[in-house]
């Protein structure tokens, strides 16, 4: 009987873990649908008349975001934001609110190829041979002789914003073959997402 019951909870438990990356996109998609797609539509439909076609709202709202992309990428846009920024900044709770948001942004605007500031991902040796640190290359250096030196950072978990830099030799990093996002992920994750291997070792 036990292990009958052994067998059935297990398979139960399998089932659930199967199912749930279905939910959990059916749950997007309705998100989406409720949330986005057919408010953005109710906000339009006050001003002109506009067919409610499933999945306009989303379009239109990517259509607008694409539009303030443009628009925030130039000298105009940038003049904009940070006196945004300096009127965020007077504010108590506002400050707080707009500086939580603005972490995230610029979190996330790490993978963006045009903004990048972290180059590659690489590994760091930090206990002589028995353990390595996650760390992105932002640039090189040069020493006294010419030779060229690498600045490293290396963030601490879950926050890739903050860590320690490191001036280091090309051969004191090994790459770890990982895309800067592929890390990103790992360290915001506090390792639960990661690469499967290190993809080469040099």
């Amino acid at each position: 009987m036990k292990k009958f019951f052994f067998h059935l909870g297990t398979y139960i438990l399998r089932g659930i873990l199967a199912i749930i990356p279905i939910i959990l996109c059916w749950t997007a998609i309705w998100l989406l649908r409720k949330f986005i797609d057919q408010q953005v539509l109710k906000f339009l439909s006050q001003y002109i008349d506009i067919r409610q076609i499933p999945g306009l709202g989303i379009v239109l709202l990517l259509a607008s975001l694409y539009i303030i992309g443009l628009i925030f990428s130039n000298v105009l846009g940038r003049q904009i934001l940070k006196f945004i920024d300096n009127i965020a900044d007077r504010i108590p709770i506002i400050k707080f609110i707009y500086g939580v948001g603005k972490q995230i942004s610029d979190t996330l605007s790490m993978t963006d190829p045009q903004k990048q500031a972290f180059k590659k991902a690489v590994l760091v040796d930090s206990f002589n041979g028995h353990g390595w640190m996650l760390g992105f290359i932002t640039g090189s250096i040069k020493n006294q002789d010419g030779e060229e030196l690498l600045k490293v950072f290396v963030p601490t978990a879950p926050h890739p914003l903050t860590g320690i830099i490191f001036i280091l030799k090309p051969s004191q990093t090994v790459d770890c073959g990982w895309t800067v996002e592929e890390a990103l992920k790992m360290i915001v994750s506090v390792g639960i997402i990661s690469p499967e291997e290190i993809k080469k070792l040099s």
